[in-house]
């Protein structure tokens, strides 16, 4: 497997695979997927064999880890990607000393994927972006 997942400042490349997954894709409004957060947030960029495959953002919020806009381009997918971008993630904030619990708004039918990865579902189920969601929660 040729996968290499780090941080990145290039939030533009971060923002042109989101708009591939979410907007193209998905059917979510430019509004609703670009906000004022991209600058704040800290960004891991996954690569398969050398091509940008998809990419996470980070917040950390009063000790809770925040993960969001997780998108792996479609072609790529069941390669692992998406697993391996979470896993870098709550490795991110393991090394936060004040964060003790990650949290992340799942599209419920993704939701058997991150509970594989240790997250459980907590809370009632809600629209975002007109897409149905549950948030989801891993403890340290």
């Amino acid at each position: 497997m040729s996968l290499m997942i780090a941080p990145t400042q290039d939030i533009a490349l971060c923002r042109q695979l989101r708009r591939v997954v979410f907007i193209e894709e998905q059917g979510v409004s430019e509004a609703d997927e670009i906000d004022d957060q991209d600058d704040i947030a800290t960004h891991l960029l996954a690569h398969w064999q050398g091509a940008p495959a998809g990419s996470a953002r980070l917040f950390e919020v009063e000790g809770l880890g925040k993960i969001g806009r997780v998108c792996v381009l479609a072609h790529l997918r069941g390669n692992g990607i998406g697993a391996a971008l979470i896993l870098a993630a709550v490795a991110h904030f393991r090394t936060c000393s004040a964060v003790q619990k990650v949290k992340l708004g799942a599209q419920t039918h993704a939701l058997g994927f991150y509970e594989k990865l240790g997250f459980v579902a907590i809370d009632a189920p809600y629209l975002d972006a007109g897409i149905d969601h549950q948030d989801m929660v891993l403890i340290f």
